[in-house]
């Protein structure tokens, strides 16, 4: 449910492994939108698909255990803090990405993203060159990549996590 004011608010992989990527562009714009989210408490919520999770878990798991293990920790305490609603799709999402003409051409991964967006009602907020090419869509481009802190505590297990980078082409 949304209010006129408050759409629902997604994310997908590229904005959240968006923060660890080797274009310092993405990285701090990605970062700033999620520092920003934190810093809102309660407003900043934010809905994660189960497919969009899965897909930033199969980017980690290509790197070697020890980066990994630094990793893990920030992406483990930002879900908890930022009370990111991981989000399974329904059947009425499966039937409107394939019969909405406006998500045609799109991969079948950003289709089923995008019809579970439209029938929440919300916004995507993304760092994906595709979908931010798109007209019509509810997809929300990153702000200005100012540098912005998360609390101390978080901002050094994100210190300790930019051991693992990625290339933007890899989002």
């Amino acid at each position: 449910m949304r209010s006129d004011t408050n759409p629902v608010v997604f994310i997908d992989a590229t904005l959240f492994m968006g923060m660890h990527s080797k274009d310092d562009v993405v990285r701090l714009a990605a970062k700033a939108f999620f520092a920003g989210r934190l810093a809102a408490g309660e407003a900043g919520g934010v809905v994660m698909s189960w497919e969009q999770v899965g897909r930033c878990d199969d980017l980690v798991w290509g790197y070697e255990r020890g980066v990994q293990d630094d990793y893990y920790p920030f992406m483990d305490v930002l879900h908890t803090d930022l009370a990111i609603e991981r989000a399974a799709y329904e059947e009425a999402d499966v039937r409107r990405a394939f019969t909405t003409p406006e998500l045609e051409g799109l991969p079948t991964h950003e289709r089923l993203l995008l019809a579970q967006v439209i029938g929440r009602e919300g916004v995507l907020h993304t760092a994906s060159p595709r979908l931010l090419r798109t007209t019509g869509l509810p997809v929300v481009p990153m702000g200005p990549g100012e540098e912005h802190s998360f609390p101390a505590y978080l901002e050094d297990l994100y210190q300790r996590s930019l051991v693992l980078t990625v290339d933007s082409e890899s989002l």
